[in-house]
């Protein structure tokens, strides 16, 4: 075990909000040193050691040569997540040049996965950085939207594809967008009480959404009916053949 507490980076969004529930209301909060971040930042702050533990994009396990994913637990879904869109003004067949989320590599490479294999379709690809402006896109332009903005912003296009549902149409397997990673040797009964807080959370979203549900974009009863009916939280073996059946397509891009 560290001599200092673990530091872990979990990510900001609504759907990890059962998890930071579960290590408040138990206590471990005070076990770990916690920072929320951009999932693209929690792979980040774990390449570079900066944290221990990360929520990251299964897409960053390329860049941790040496990772272990650590909990039961993770954010995917089976079938539509709502909070990882391709949007547009213009229908799909339209569609030639994608800009690309920031924010998440795994939403990005996601979509790539499905341009190439699924959809068979190539697009001129963009990045984005902070102060994008998502809205402003013109005719023949989509962009993946990830997190929270996606409840605020998706209406105000005229189209939209869940990627998850892409995923789950493409492959029959749910997706898990991340999971709880460690880039070290983690202390056994440090990772069974993490474990357990995890565990917490997701048994009692009625009391996150108790605590959370009038704090950010997604709130109330919008927020209960995300986190139980589009969100899946338990890193079951469907989602780990997902994970390894994505990280082959990866290879292959």
């Amino acid at each position: 075990m560290l001599d200092r507490k673990v530091r872990i980076s979990a990510v900001r969004y609504a759907n990890t909000f059962p998890f930071l529930y579960g290590m408040e209301a138990t206590g471990f909060g005070n076990e770990a040193d916690i920072t929320t971040d951009h999932p693209s930042d929690c792979a980040k702050k774990l390449i570079n050691g900066s944290v221990d533990i990360g929520l990251v994009p299964i897409a960053s396990l390329v860049q941790l040569p040496d990772y272990r994913i650590i909990t039961d637990f993770c954010l995917g879904a089976y079938g539509k997540v709502k909070t990882v869109m391709l949007l547009a003004n213009c229908p799909f067949e339209s569609i030639s040049t994608i800009y690309l989320d920031y924010r998440s590599m795994s939403s990005v490479t996601l979509v790539k996965i499905l341009a190439r294999n699924s959809w068979k379709k190539e697009f001129v690809w963009k990045t984005t950085t902070n102060g994008f402006d998502f809205l402003g896109i013109r005719e023949k332009e989509a962009v993946v939207l990830i997190g929270d903005q996606c409840f605020e912003l998706s209406p105000q296009f005229k189209h939209g594809i869940d990627l998850a549902q892409e995923w789950y149409n493409f492959t029959g397997l749910p997706f898990a967008f991340a999971c709880w990673v460690a880039n070290k040797e983690i202390d056994k009964n440090f990772l069974y009480s993490f474990n357990e807080a995890l565990s917490f959370g997701v048994d009692n979203i009625v009391e996150v959404v108790a605590k959370y549900g009038q704090t950010g974009i997604i709130r109330g009863e919008e927020l209960y009916s995300y986190l139980t009916e589009n969100m899946d939280f338990r890193l079951d073996s469907d989602k780990r053949k997902a994970i390894d059946l994505f990280l082959r397509y990866m290879k292959a891009l």
